[in-house]
């Protein structure tokens, strides 16, 4: 199979889709990889490792798209790239279709085979592609926080960790899944008190073991969450509900009665946002107010840590690319249920029933139709 590695071309989106170790496998399988020039560069990855791996590095980005028959990017096509979508072409990366209807109706319309890094769920529950990345967004989400709470960037003027004799910053942490827990994580150990709310009681039990009963645990109900906000200093949504759009729990009137300059950072914005005010943002430019609350709705956040978060995405998603090369496409789905559950979009079809139902569309079962 001929593989293409375009270079991102979204906001600051310095990530790249393959680095060179996989590149060197997919050649050592028998597969041709074509790299864009520079598609490394901002991970860290020159050009010439590329080359050393056996890849062959192109300048055109249309030739990578135009001569592969599988495409692995890290985020969802920009509309420079729609152009560039066309039958028997796999696109395998990010896509959070749930709140992109003009990208999902032009995957549609080319034919294209759309494989979503997110909605692959191992028979276990898991979602091994999303992973990573909620790793490193939670543990950035404390981050971004602790920065833009401080005054010359617009917050408060709070520590996380308070000092002796001062309290520490009061967080509440949205979601107790994989952005929660590495949030929390953090927030814990730069001292500040942590409040987690989560619907799954038996989650909260586990979180509460795991931290040792150090952090606050909450079940998720509109009162909670409302009482919750009104001491907090930094507010963080994680939540998730796989290829669909992510509730709104959070409403203006919640964020109106908290602290002035108080920030929230809404990790769940791929998804459409977990606050009733968030609307994406970029690196180039990251917050805005609304209600007097800072908002940092960064919809590729893991993008300002590149190198780190290249090689913890490639790690999970090579064995993936490497099933879909060696066998195609239609022998890997009947192989792997995690690699069907992927497929969002097949010959013209939405073959993902949470994308369907986000965006009110028809959904055909792949099974069906391949």
């Amino acid at each position: 199979m001929i593989i293409g590695v375009p270079k991102e071309i979204k906001d600051h989106e310095t990530r790249v889709g393959v680095v060179p170790s996989g590149a060197h496998q997919l050649v050592e399988a028998g597969h041709k990889v074509l790299v864009e020039s520079g598609a490394g560069v901002g991970s860290s990855l020159p050009d010439e490792e590329y080359r050393h791996a056996g890849a062959t590095v192109l300048d055109s980005a249309g030739d990578i798209w135009t001569q592969a028959e599988m495409v692995i990017k890290v985020k969802e096509p920009q509309p420079s790239e729609f152009a560039l979508l066309r039958p028997n072409l796999i696109l395998f990366t990010y896509l959070h279709l749930a709140p992109l209807p003009e990208l999902t109706a032009r995957l549609l319309a080319s034919g294209t085979t759309s494989i979503a890094y997110e909605t692959i769920r191992e028979r276990d529950g898991s979602l091994p592609l999303l992973t990573p990345m909620s790793e490193v967004a939670g543990r950035m989400s404390v981050q971004v926080g602790a920065q833009y709470l401080e005054r010359p960037n617009g917050g408060r003027g709070i520590l996380l960790g308070g000092v002796p004799g001062v309290a520490p910053a009061n967080i509440v942490i949205l979601g107790g899944g994989v952005v929660g827990l590495n949030a929390a994580k953090i927030a814990l150990g730069l001292g500040a008190h942590v409040v987690v709310i989560d619907r799954n009681l038996n989650r909260l039990r586990e979180l509460d073991d795991i931290f040792n009963g150090q952090i606050v645990t909450l079940a998720s109900n509109t009162w909670n969450i409302r009482d919750a906000l009104l001491p907090a200093d930094l507010l963080i949504g994680g939540v998730l509900i796989p290829g669909a759009a992510a509730p709104r729990l959070v409403r203006r009137q919640m964020l109106r009665d908290m602290k002035p300059g108080a920030v929230a950072v809404d990790v769940a914005i791929d998804q459409g946002g977990c606050f009733e005010t968030s609307r994406a943002t970029t690196h180039t430019d990251p917050i805005y107010f609304e209600e007097g609350v800072l908002h940092y709705c960064v919809s590729n956040m893991p993008a300002a840590v590149p190198h780190t978060s290249t090689m913890a995405l490639t790690n999970a998603t090579l064995p993936y690319v490497l099933q879909l090369a060696n066998e195609g496409l239609a022998v890997a789905c009947d192989r792997s249920d995690a690699i069907r559950l992927g497929v969002n979009t097949y010959h013209g079809h939405i073959t993902c029933q949470a994308v369907a139902s986000s965006q009110k569309l028809p959904c055909k079962d792949l099974r069906v139709v391949i």
